[in-house]
């Protein structure tokens, strides 16, 4: 009797233990709430990418669709933008370096051997790939940067994913939009009548979106005498990818002068229509004509095409030493160089920024929904 006592003892206190566990299902009815709201956060998706080093005011990804695209994506990544994903319909065009978390390779081609129409097929079937793709390994983003070659079938074809970019942004609850970077072929290669179709093609079917053109006989005219054959096209894309990173790290930057923030380059980025960004630089700030050499030193030595109509957002960052920053005549100067600007959109944001030990005066301009 005294063995049976205990054995329904012994199995009313392991009952009672049991009710107690979260896995019962008497918990999991009348406390199911707790776990709703505990502080463990859900277990990470492992194929999502790191969060970006660089610096930038705002929350953003880069796709490279295509060899062109992918090659222009590897330099921001180079950068620290890790939220970059690149995707082609060959690995052939993979650039060396880019880990394969970072490569996606669409099924139902190999290459599709500069025929848009093919490249369109190949990325609509593959939409919902490349949405899920941006799902788990981008997360949640604002802004989209796309970067395409505008010469190749792949790349060409890339506003063919722009409803699933959308369903993406959307779904991510992203406050941005997608923007697309193309590069346009130069002037040899655009005498290739494919070439040329193809470019055409890209650039009317982003023309309504927020875009910026690449236009790579700019580029080569830029860095001819400066850079041999083999590493003109890996500097150009370099040099483009720290122009754009330093935008996004300026727009995030207090300044004891003139602040450009977030909200003003979210303006400048979501007009429709193309953008122009440019540099330069200006050694000798006594010029009498400083607002205009600054103005045309950016367009001439932008990699974009310059303006042809008034635009409806302009950004002109200067950055300064402190000798200039102190010197009264510089200051008016600088004046004149935001009026240029100005009088040549319909509104104007503008920054101005004190670091040390610069070749001069530093300025970058932005012209966009043009």
């Amino acid at each position: 009797m005294t063995n049976s006592v205990e054995s329904k003892d012994s199995v009313s206190e392991a009952e009672a233990e049991s009710n107690s566990q979260p896995g019962n299902s008497e918990f999991n009815d009348d406390f199911d709430f707790v776990e709703a709201y505990d502080e463990d956060p859900a277990s990470a998706n492992e194929r999502m990418l790191p969060e970006n080093t660089a610096i930038s005011a705002i929350s953003c990804a880069f796709l490279g669709v295509g060899g062109g695209g992918g090659k222009l994506a590897k330099a921001f990544l180079d950068l620290g933008f890790n939220k970059t994903l690149l995707i082609n319909t060959t690995e052939k065009d993979q650039p060396d370096g880019v880990p394969e978390d970072h490569f996606l390779l669409l099924p139902g081609a190999d290459g599709v051997g500069k025929d848009v129409s093919l490249g369109k097929d190949v990325l609509s079937d593959n939409g919902a790939l490349v949405e899920d793709a941006l799902r788990t390994r981008m997360g949640k983003v604002d802004w989209l940067f796309v970067l395409a070659g505008g010469g190749g079938g792949t790349g060409s074809a890339c506003h063919s994913l722009h409803s699933s970019l959308e369903r993406y942004m959307k779904s991510a609850g992203s406050g941005g939009k997608v923007v697309y970077i193309i590069t346009r072929p130069s002037s040899q290669e655009l005498l290739n009548p494919t070439i040329s179709s193809n470019c055409d093609i890209v650039l009317k079917d982003v023309e309504s979106s927020p875009h910026i053109i690449l236009d790579n006989e700019r580029q080569l005219q830029l860095l001819r005498g400066k850079v041999g054959m083999l590493g003109m096209y890996p500097a150009a894309n370099k040099n483009f990818a720290k122009l754009i990173s330093q935008v996004l790290k300026l727009a995030e930057e207090k300044s004891p002068i003139q602040t450009f923030d977030s909200k003003d380059l979210e303006k400048c980025l979501s007009q429709p229509g193309r953008m122009m960004v440019g540099s330069t630089v200006v050694r000798d700030v006594s010029d009498r004509d400083l607002g205009s050499t600054i103005y045309q030193g950016c367009i001439k030595s932008s990699p974009c095409p310059a303006p042809a109509k008034k635009s409806a957002t302009g950004v002109m960052l200067l950055v300064v030493t402190q000798d200039m920053a102190s010197d009264p005549a510089v200051s008016n100067k600088i004046e004149a160089a935001f009026s240029y600007v100005g009088g040549r959109t319909d509104t104007l944001f503008s920054g101005v920024y004190v670091k040390n030990k610069l070749p001069g005066l530093i300025a970058i301009s932005i012209l966009g929904g043009m």
